[in-house]
Parts: C-alpha cells; structure tokens; sequence
C-alpha cells in the first residue's frame, strides 16, 4: 500500500485534531492533499515527531494528537515509546509508516527492513494499543477505531518504498510554526 492513499482515506478525520508530521514525503503528501492550519511540518527534525506529539497531548488533554512518523525517524527515538507509555496521554494516535528504508534522505534500508519489529517494540514499551496494518481499508479503520477510543495507540503501517516527485513545498516552513501556534491559541481561547 502506498503511504499517500493512507493519507488520503483520512484526511477529511483530521481536520479537528492536531497533526505532526516527520520530514520529507509524510509532510509533503500530506500538504498535497491540502494544507490545513492545524498541521504541523516538523522539518529538520528527524526523530523527534512522536516527542512533539506527546508533548502537545500531554499539555492539551482534551485536544485530539496524531503523529505521521516513519519507521527511521521512530528507530532515532525509540525511548519516545517507554516515554509515551509511561504518561499514557488518551488522545495521542501514533502512526509509524513503515517503509523498511530512510526514504526521504536516498533510501538506505532501516532496520525493519532485517526484522526489527516495531509492533513488538512498542507493545513491549507498554503502549496499550498497537497494531500493525497492511491496507489502506486496514488502516483507515485502524486510525477511526483510535480516534474513538480514549487511550494512547500506536499504528503501525506498512507501506512501499514510494515518496513523492518532490518534497519542495511552497510552504513557509517558519509561517507553519506560528500558524500551528495560533492555531491551538484559538483552541485554548474557545475552551475558556
């Protein structure tokens, strides 16, 4: 399965939630399928999406957080998974596309791609919900069973090898910061 279809199956699910996405083609095919102001871009970043999500979903608890990773960027940090299981925020979904190979910087195989299981890591972390999907039907009904669930769940979906023509965006990166910030100052205002 590609990545850009996952996206794309639910895409019109995440428009009141907010959205990180790691570098490369996770935040260049979601940008495709059209910008939304409460999607965050972290570029430059590699590794650190799953932290970003947690922190967001442990400063906003009622505020539903999903992170797009890769399984590079996840292998980076795997300590993020023992951390979000030991604070266990209900709102965070955890997507890790797994593509087996650092796509975005020329494609070198990762350690999935020699049987490192991601399931089995994040299950053996403590994360409570975690499963693995192989389609995009799998997968969307994975991503809506999470956001109607109220505990931390980490998915993990494998997909082929396949990126983008290009990952220049016409984005400004350093817009999309203060625009996802005053996105969540409008939610925090809305709240009160």
């Amino acid at each position: 399965m590609l990545r850009l279809d996952c996206l794309r199956s639910v895409y019109s699910e995440l428009e009141n939630c907010l959205v990180v996405t790691i570098m490369g083609a996770v935040a260049a095919e979601l940008q495709s399928l059209g910008h939304r102001p409460n999607f965050f871009y972290l570029q430059h970043a590699m590794g650190l999406a799953s932290s970003t999500g947690l922190g967001l979903a442990l400063c906003l608890p009622e505020q539903r957080v999903i992170v797009f990773d890769g399984d590079g960027s996840l292998l980076m940090n795997l300590g993020s998974l023992s951390t979000m299981a030991r604070y266990r925020p209900k709102k965070l979904i955890h997507v890790v596309f797994d593509n087996e190979s650092l796509l975005s910087v020329g494609g070198f195989p990762t350690a999935t791609s020699t049987g490192s299981d991601l399931e089995g890591i994040a299950r053996s972390s403590g994360i409570p919900r975690v499963n693995t999907v192989r389609s995009v039907e799998s997968f969307k009904a994975a991503v809506i069973d999470a956001m109607q669930s109220s505990e931390l769940t980490t998915i993990i979906a494998k997909v082929e090898a396949k990126g983008p023509a290009a990952y220049v965006t016409d984005l400004s990166l350093l817009e999309n910061r203060f625009q996802f910030r005053r996105h969540i100052q409008s939610l925090k205002t809305s709240v009160r």
